[in-house]
Parts: C-alpha cells; sequence; structure tokens
C-alpha cells in the first residue's frame, strides 16, 4: 500500500498567514501630541506653573514657548530661564499640590487640625 504525504498548497499556507495578520492590532502611534497639546493649552491660558527638575529644584513661572527638547519659563521678578526638558523631574499648575489638590484646600485642613 501506497503512503502518501498530503501536504497544504502554497497558496492555502498564504491565506492562512493572511488571516492570521488580518486579527493583530495595529500598532499604536508614535506620536500623540498630548505634550504639544498640554504646553499649548498652558500657555494661552497664560497658567502659572511650577516645574520640579531633576535635582529637587522648583522653578515657577508661565511657559512662553517650547520646542522639542526645551521650555521657555517667563518669570515675573526674576529672569527668564530656558530648561532643557530632559532636566525636567515633573511639573503642575501653581495652585494645585502634587497630589492633585489645591493648596487652599489642604491649607484649610491643616488650619482645622490646629
Amino acid at each position: 500500500m501506497n503512503r502518501r504525504l498530503i501536504r497544504p498548497t502554497l497558496s492555502d499556507v498564504q491565506d492562512q498567514l493572511g488571516a492570521r495578520m488580518q486579527r493583530k492590532k495595529p500598532a499604536p502611534p508614535e506620536q500623540t501630541n498630548a505634550e504639544n497639546f498640554y504646553y499649548l493649552k498652558q500657555m494661552q491660558a497664560r497658567t502659572p506653573m511650577i516645574v520640579v527638575l531633576d535635582q529637587g529644584e522648583t522653578i515657577r513661572g508661565i511657559i512662553e514657548w517650547y520646542d522639542k527638547s526645551c521650555i521657555k519659563v517667563h518669570r515675573t521678578n526674576e529672569p527668564n530661564l530656558l530648561v532643557m526638558k530632559s532636566c525636567i523631574r515633573f511639573m503642575y499648575k501653581d495652585g494645585e499640590s502634587r497630589n492633585g489638590g489645591s493648596h487652599e484646600s489642604e491649607n484649610h485642613q491643616s488650619e482645622e487640625a490646629d
């Protein structure tokens, strides 16, 4: 009795691979523009910001402009600064705590505790 090996044809294999490739989710975009949107929003509103640098130093001011590698912080009674983004640990709006609440509510709570 002769045994015959049954192999799928090349078109069958390509069809199976094509079906698998279609089910795969597309890769997320490299650039979401969220950072650009945030900077533009703060610049237009002239929001007072607090920028915390890597070494813990804080800078208070308004973001005047930004580019790929740095931001310009306008300060009222001090010189304006050009800050490299690589040196920024984080930033937040002045008047907000780092935990998301406002300084006013924190002060109110501490007065009640006294």
